[in-house]
């Protein structure tokens, strides 16, 4: 391995490898539980340093694990001491934007935050947005093609997506940084890389796609008695605000007792006395016309007596503080440490039956040890569990992991919404694929990958 590690330096200077002490002083996931055990990280500048790692860690077979901002789930950027992690943090530009045709050219290690901002200097959107902005790469929201909060009107990171630049496990830079909106000459291969998790190439660079910059604003957050009204309230949203609503998010009571209430990290905009809460915002072009519209929507909501209570933002401030409740990951851990946290995605008519199944379920095997709460992307059918379980052990983690999984496959779930497979959740992926998409997939990875080097174990076990 020192030979390797010689030659590893060689090709990105001695600022682009770190070993020894130095890896271990490093986090190998966002909550910093975990150190990186790697047996070295390396750090390329360029598409360039990157091909030349690959083509020699391809040669002696040593198997490399990409990360990005580490802010997954479901530890798709663990590395063991037996391989090397690659970093992105030095591959962190924003190459171009093009406000005409509003596309932006941006490097994997960008950060997601960085990219919004760029994009609203020149008055356009990068619509993809997570709570982990500020850490999330767009090269990780690429591999895991992450989702979000605004995916009901703007669509997954796939969307957003016109072109990649990647480099394959033998070291080829396939430059594929196409940034035409229509472009059907041949097979899109930028979607082979989207979404694999970095199994099948690194992604290196990215063509992605801008919109305009909305005008207006509208959030309010809703209290309602049951889950008929919430997706009562979702319908009619729809139907009122048509294209303009962006983002409709759920905390089921618990979550927003423990987040707004019990952390005393939050002021309250309503009492903790209604079943369920809701995040609604709506954008658009005509902030006077966008205003009364949303107002009167919301109204007439009430009068139907599908929501109970109401508050509108009426500052930035205040529109940010609703959004902190519902983005307070911190604070859940914490609370619930430790714990298990599932990222599902199934149709919103069988919501009730599976959360209330899934109560009963956890109730009855570890009574009041146990705490479940739920919320999330219900506008897009994607839910966040947490369940906290009482004794803990790796034995009690799987089966909580079977009682949340399990159900999904008879009502068209999936294990995975919107953070991938990873190694956490690969032993349940036949859930979720027929047999014969895993094969397609494995087929797949033995022929970019024919060694198996690049993250290896994670999706499937090769």
């Amino acid at each position: 391995m020192s030979e390797l590690l010689s030659k590893l330096e060689q090709i990105v200077g001695p600022n682009g490898l770190i070993t020894g002490d130095d890896v271990q002083s490093r986090p190998a996931d966002w909550t910093g539980q975990l150190i990186c055990t790697a047996e070295a990280i390396v750090r390329p500048a360029t598409a360039e340093e990157l091909s030349a790692v690959l083509r020699l860690c391809n040669e002696c077979e040593q198997p490399v694990v990409a990360a990005g901002g580490l802010t997954g789930l479901v530890k798709g950027a663990a590395a063991s001491k037996e391989e090397l992690l690659i970093s992105f943090e030095r591959m962190t530009e924003i190459e171009g934007i093009d406000p005409i045709g509003r596309t932006m050219t941006v490097q994997a290690g960008a950060p997601l935050q960085k990219v919004q901002e760029a994009a609203a200097e020149k008055d356009l959107l990068y619509a993809v947005d997570l709570g982990a902005r500020g850490s999330a790469t767009i090269g990780g929201n690429i591999s895991t093609n992450a989702g979000g909060n605004q995916v009901i009107r703007y669509g997954m990171t796939r969307a957003h997506v016109l072109g990649v630049e990647a480099v394959l496990a033998d070291g080829t830079i396939l430059s594929s940084m196409n940034s035409l909106l229509k472009n059907n000459a041949g097979y899109d291969l930028k979607q082979l890389f989207i979404g694999s998790e970095g199994t099948l190439g690194l992604v290196t660079r990215a063509v992605l796609q801008l919109a305009p910059l909305p005008k207006s604003e509208n959030t309010a957050f809703v209290g309602l008695k049951d889950f008929t009204s919430v997706t009562d309230f979702f319908q009619f949203a729809g139907a009122r605000l048509g294209g303009a609503l962006t983002a409709f998010e759920v905390l089921w009571k618990e979550h927003y007792q423990l987040i707004a209430i019990d952390s005393k990290r939050h002021t309250p905009p309503l009492g903790a006395d209604h079943e369920f809460y809701v995040v609604i915002e709506s954008t658009g072009a005509d902030e006077e016309h966008d205003d009364i519209a949303f107002a009167a929507a919301l109204e007439d909501t009430i009068e139907k007596e599908i929501v109970s209570d109401a508050v509108i933002a009426s500052s930035k401030a205040q529109r940010n503080a609703i959004w902190a409740i519902r983005e307070d990951i911190e604070a859940l851990l914490g609370a619930l440490f430790p714990c298990a946290v599932f990222d599902v995605s199934l149709p919103i008519k069988e919501m009730q039956t599976y959360t209330e199944n899934l109560k009963t379920a956890i109730k009855s095997e570890w009574g009041d040890a146990a705490r479940i709460i739920i919320f999330g992307h219900l506008g897009d059918g994607n839910l966040h569990i947490a369940i906290s379980v009482r004794p803990w052990s790796d034995e009690t983690h799987a089966q909580v992991e079977e009682l949340v999984y399990e159900p999904l496959a008879k009502i068209g779930g999936s294990i995975s919404a919107e953070h991938g497979v990873g190694l956490e959740k690969r032993a349940y992926l036949h859930l979720s694929r027929r047999p014969e998409e895993i094969a397609l997939m494995r087929t797949l990875k033995s022929t970019l990958d024919p060694k198996g080097i690049l993250n290896p174990g994670k999706i499937f076990t090769v």
